[in-house]
């Protein structure tokens, strides 16, 4: 790190087991991602119950190169973090999945769904339950009615669609075929 690691006690004494504890998780992280630039971590106990004693709060401020990561682990009903070992976990294994997911934006790893190919019915066979299309780029591609999502009856020859292309046995077939509305063109 750039930065010296920066660890604050609220409402609580300082304790040199809990710094260790961070100083290793801290550690931990920088082998998931060598350029984190700064760290700060606050420990606080807010909340002071006689019944369920202390619930504590941690949060992580990372600081890495194209923007930052931060990770707030409040005590909820579900999780009542009444161990400050437990909430301590539990923070930096969410800063490490912000952190993973945050290097996969930077590779741009992160899935973009493309939109589905769009086409025309060319062709279609009612008794027997199939039919073609026409792609953009004019090929044909066999359908059987049951990849319609929708009612195979109401298609018309002309009607555009959108669909996924499959091998089938016979050549390209289409399937999850989802007809669009008037206003799509193709």
């Amino acid at each position: 790190m750039q930065t010296p690691l920066q660890i604050a006690f609220n409402g609580m004494d300082r304790s040199e087991a809990v710094r260790e504890l961070i100083e290793e998780k801290v550690a931990w992280l920088e082998r998931f991602h060598d350029r984190i630039t700064g760290c700060r971590v606050v420990i606080e106990a807010p909340h002071r119950h006689h019944r369920r004693g202390n619930q504590y709060q941690v949060r992580i401020d990372l600081t890495v190169p194209g923007g930052e990561v931060v990770v707030n682990r409040e005590p909820s009903q579900r999780t009542a973090f009444k161990d400050l070992g437990v909430a301590i976990q539990h923070a930096f294994e969410a800063a490490r999945r912000q952190l993973e997911e945050h290097i996969r934006r930077l590779r741009k790893e992160v899935k973009s769904h493309e939109p589905a190919p769009r086409a025309r019915v060319s062709s279609l066979f009612p008794e027997e339950g199939y039919g073609f299309l026409t792609t953009a780029d004019g090929r044909e591609v066999y359908f059987h009615q049951n990849a319609v999502l929708g009612d195979f009856a109401q298609l018309q020859v002309g009607a555009e669609v959108t669909f996924i292309e499959e091998a089938g046995d016979k050549g390209p077939q289409a399937s999850t075929i989802h007809p669009v509305g008037r206003h799509n063109h193709l």
